[in-house]
Formats: C-alpha cells, sequence, structure tokens
C-alpha cells in the first residue's frame, strides 16, 4: 500500500503492531476518544452495537480478540480519501488449538488531526465467516 495518506499511514501502523503482538503499539496508535466496531452492529463480539469506546475498552477488545490469536491481514485494495482509508480483503485468525477463520470485509480506519485512529469500522458478515478446524 502507498504510505502517503494519514490514514493509511494509521492502518499500516495497527497491521504492523498486531502482526508484532505489540498491544501497546497498537493501543497508542489510537486517539483516547476512539472507537472499534469490529464487526459494525450487533454481534457475539459486541452484543450491544455500539462498539469499544474509549482506550480502555479498546484494550479489553485486544486482550480478547488480538492478543490470544495469530491475526493476519491480507488487503487486496486501498482506497483513501479524506481522513480515512477503507481497505478490502481477508483477515485470517488462527486460534489457540488451530482453528482458523477467514473474514472477507472493508475494513474503514479513520484518524484525527493528530494521525491518531479515531475509529476503526470493520464490515463483515458473521455468516459469510469460514472456519477450518
Amino acid at each position: 500500500m502507498s504510505k502517503e495518506h494519514a490514514a493509511r499511514l494509521a492502518s499500516e501502523r495497527s497491521m504492523d503492531a498486531v502482526h508484532k503482538k505489540d498491544r501497546a503499539a497498537w493501543l497508542d496508535n489510537f486517539a483516547d476518544d476512539a472507537i472499534v466496531e469490529d464487526p459494525v452492529g450487533v454481534s457475539a463480539l459486541d452484543p450491544t452495537g455500539k462498539g469499544q469506546r474509549g482506550k480502555e475498552a479498546i484494550a479489553k477488545f485486544w486482550d480478547a480478540q488480538i492478543g490470544p490469536n495469530k491475526v493476519m491481514f491480507n488487503f487486496r485494495q486501498s482506497y483513501a480519501a479524506g481522513d480515512e482509508v477503507a481497505n478490502v480483503g481477508t483477515i485470517t485468525v488462527v486460534m489457540d488449538g488451530g482453528l482458523t477463520t477467514l473474514v472477507d470485509g472493508v475494513f474503514v480506519y479513520r484518524v484525527n488531526a493528530a494521525g491518531k485512529l479515531s475509529s476503526l469500522r470493520a464490515f463483515w458478515e458473521v455468516d459469510k465467516l469460514k472456519i477450518f478446524s
């Protein structure tokens, strides 16, 4: 991906921190009042559908969904506009015990004026999640 756009840079920092299992770097990439919606709307990961709001909630999301797993990104397309970037592709998650999921979607990152993520919104459909054991 091209590295000239602030939101694209923030998305790349986010993915890099996930690959390196660097919780502190991942959290530092977010603004204090940021929101993570993964997936957007009501789901088993977010029963209220309101997202993970603020760094404390985002840290808990890391601890439950990212930290214990191996997460890999394969984004085929990236579209930057304004203060956002929409990355299109597949995220592969290998869980403890070997269970593997693949999720196709659109992953939208928005930055504030300081270049920190103000939101990360993942658009994917639970019923299209691919699961392998």
